[in-house]
């Protein structure tokens, strides 16, 4: 497998990352993106002037980013997965990789497979482990599908740390979105348990418990990056969490736990777009996030 020109669908948060971490990667020739807000208004400038700022070509459509890509990498937020792939469908070049870094079920990445596949384009999904930041372009990467291991060798070449789990489709999303249940569960678990028992004023009773039970864990600390890492990005673990109920749906059961973290996650996002954490600087206090849910409560009471 013979990769040396990569475009990424979507320049946001995890786009920048993988486009500035593999330009100038060995037998890496360039790397491009294409991306809505390119053509925004309100966005295009600055948009247009950070790609350029990191030697990526901005590409003015998918057509254009599909036809100069031997690797196509779809980092879209979860509800864009399937139109992402159809959209890349009708114009992907026969024997071009698509690498599916989306967090969606195991069904809609067998319907996004599908349709890469038709083209004639070769689909790999990968399951991203842990988030990206801290990471980078080595964030752990579990990947499933036929050509798996053969990208899984060429992404070592770049040092990164990705893995082929299974040759079939849906193995590697099971794993992702099966622990993402949990992750996010912990998350808004915390955000609920943590504002209710600040509103009460019994916080400093009940987080010893946790660190009683849980020694390992720094309950406050932990408490702090659940609730800053929501407030940023409730938005899309809201829709990625709707892809896990689809995976707990798909698997038989009904998702009680998974729909009810997709609804606290959606609901923090909706006070972040409101403005209620405005105020909450950087590197607050679990303690500060919660006040700021309360205030409004608190002003209502008589």
């Amino acid at each position: 497998m013979k990769i040396e020109r990569i475009g990424l669908v979507g320049h946001g948060e995890v786009g920048r990352i993988f486009s500035a971490g593999l330009r100038g990667q060995n037998g890496v020739a360039a790397v491009g993106a294409w991306d809505l807000k390119f053509a925004a208004s309100a966005t295009r400038d600055a948009e247009l002037a950070h790609a350029a700022r990191q030697g990526v070509t901005a590409h003015a459509s998918m057509a254009t980013l599909c036809a100069a890509s031997d690797l196509v990498i779809s980092a879209v937020t979860a509800s864009n997965t399937l139109a992402v792939a159809q959209e890349a469908a009708r114009h992907i070049r026969a024997g071009t990789v698509f690498l599916d870094l989306n967090s969606a079920s195991p069904g809609t990445k067998q319907q996004a497979a599908a349709a890469i596949e038709a083209a004639g384009a070769l689909y790999v999904e990968a399951g991203v482990m842990t988030s990206v930041p801290p990471y980078g372009i080595r964030v752990p990467m579990l990947l499933g599908g036929a050509q798996a291991a053969a990208l899984a060798t060429v992404l070592a070449g770049w040092g990164m740390d990705a893995r082929a789990v299974s040759d079939r489709l849906g193995v590697a999303s099971a794993i992702k979105m099966s622990r993402s249940v949990m992750i996010k569960g912990l998350e808004a678990l915390v955000i609920e348990s943590y504002a209710t028992a600040r509103a009460y004023g019994v916080e400093d009773h009940v987080l010893p418990t946790l660190q009683e039970t849980f020694p390992s864990i720094d309950w406050s600390a932990q408490g702090a990056y659940f609730f800053s890492r929501v407030v940023q990005h409730g938005k899309r673990r809201a829709e990625e969490m709707r892809e896990a109920a689809n995976t707990v749906r798909e698997a038989g059961f009904e998702p009680l736990m998974t729909s009810a973290i997709a609804a606290k996650q959606q609901w923090v996002a909706d006070q972040a777009a409101i403005g209620l954490f405005d105020e909450v600087g950087k590197g607050a206090r679990w303690q500060d996030y919660a006040d700021a849910l309360i205030a409004p409560i608190a002003s209502r009471k008589p």
